[in-house]
């Protein structure tokens, strides 16, 4: 008898050891990436039997409203595909002694790693699973069937909306314009204004001119009918909500969203109408779109750093990292990726010349919006951004009153902080 009960209990203790390795990743998808990384996970884990893989699919919503309370708790994933990059890092782990070849890491994923870790560390918490951009798409079938030329490159927002409004009319179409509801999603066309966020003492200035004047054009196409204002009225807060189902289904003209949206499209609208990318509109100081994208991130408080550190070696590996870009129509991070050339798999020449669309976008991105990214109080002016243009837009507020209350919602979150 005592022999077995010992036999038991060593079969018990193997059992629990063989899942020793545990990671749980909760992982958003805006697309068909979800698939594609459902396949690489489930390839790592037949070539890596020690170590079980769970993935938590969640809704972006989830990632953003929850898994802060979360990590705030102690709890949460041991890896997160996260978008709010710098204003959380405190929860993310360095991996440095844990990666099997952290001088790679730096090579190839350096550029942004400053996103992605406190202001002044040199931590490597994780990489960017695609760079992205905001810009425009418009419904070209829709245009051609009103007879409206596409406006071009130089073209200004107000351009975009007295265009987009012209189409709307003709073809009886819900919807003119759309941005999603979003703060991320208003500063591009704000630093095209002349908006600048970031204060001399690098903590967040006063909303200034610029971004006034934005926001008061927006304000005004909502309440004129060329906005969508179902879109920021239907939530309140800072929920995201995004417009591409009124895109994909033909009911809105011009969406103002990003590069993540080019492999959605490309699912979804199929040849049910013909679409094009077409980059930032223009304001009186740029013509810029905000960089940004999707980080994979290991979480602090994992009890399996070095199983954690396995996994995202693997997934920013170049082969795999060249395979993710490739069937999620992504944008790579990865240099050696970019270096070597992809082959996106899609026959779609929409889809092509979208994503070349944005490619030259890049080189229109102005020097403010470059620095949002790595700059520790975005999130925070994002909130209040669009917490505040939502209430205006619902006429809850005055517009005057919104400038003063992002004012002081930031200023309030700055001496939280301190």
């Amino acid at each position: 008898m005592r022999k077995v009960i010992l036999a038991a209990a060593a079969m018990g203790l193997l059992s629990s050891t063989a899942w020793a390795g545990d990671v749980r990743i909760m992982w958003y998808s805006d697309g068909v990436e979800g698939q594609v990384f459902h396949d690489l996970i489930d390839r790592f884990m037949k070539d890596n039997p020690d170590i079980r893989v769970t993935i938590d699919d969640v809704a972006y919503g989830t990632i953003k409203d929850q898994l802060p309370v979360q990590l705030a708790a102690g709890n949460g994933p041991d890896i997160a595909r996260v978008t709010a990059l710098k204003a959380l890092s405190q929860y993310w782990l360095d991996m440095t002694p844990y990666l099997k070849d952290a001088d790679f890491w730096v090579r190839n994923y350096g550029d942004q790693a400053d996103w992605m870790r406190p202001d002044g560390s040199q931590a490597i918490t994780g990489f960017m699973t695609q760079i992205t951009l905001t810009g425009g798409f418009a419904n070209q079938t829709l245009f051609e069937q009103a007879g409206v030329p596409l406006p071009d490159a130089k073209a200004t927002w107000s351009d975009w909306a007295a265009a987009a409004r012209k189409v709307a009319d003709n073809q009886k179409v819900p919807y003119a314009i759309a941005l999603d509801r979003s703060g991320h999603r208003l500063t591009g066309p704000a630093l095209s204004y002349g908006g600048n966020y970031i204060g001399a003492d690098g903590k967040p200035a006063p909303v200034d001119a610029g971004t006034k004047a934005f926001i008061t054009d927006f304000v005004a196409w909502n309440n004129d009918g060329t906005a969508s204002k179902d879109v920021y009225v239907s939530a309140a807060g800072t929920t995201y909500r995004a417009a591409a189902e009124d895109f994909i289904n033909g009911q809105l003209v011009y969406y103002y969203s990003g590069s993540w949206q080019v492999p959605n499209f490309a699912a979804k609208i199929g040849n049910a109408f013909d679409w094009v990318a077409t980059g930032n509109p223009c304001g009186p100081a740029a013509c810029t779109g905000m960089p940004g994208g999707a980080g994979l991130v290991a979480i602090k408080a994992t009890k399996n750093p070095e199983e954690v550190a396995k996994v995202m070696d693997y997934l920013a590996s170049t082969p795999v990292a060249k395979e993710f870009a490739e069937r999620t129509l992504f944008l790579p991070a990865n240099k050696e990726v970019i270096a070597g050339g992809l082959d996106f798999k899609t026959d779609d020449p929409q889809v092509k010349a979208a994503l070349d669309a944005f490619v030259a976008a890049t080189t229109t991105t102005s020097p403010e919006a470059l620095k949002l990214p790595g700059w520790k109080w975005s999130d925070t002016l994002y909130g209040a951004l669009v917490t505040r243009v939502s209430q205006a837009v619902a006429g809850e507020i005055s517009l005057e009153d919104a400038f003063a209350r992002i004012d002081s919602d930031v200023a309030a979150k700055v001496a939280e902080a301190q």
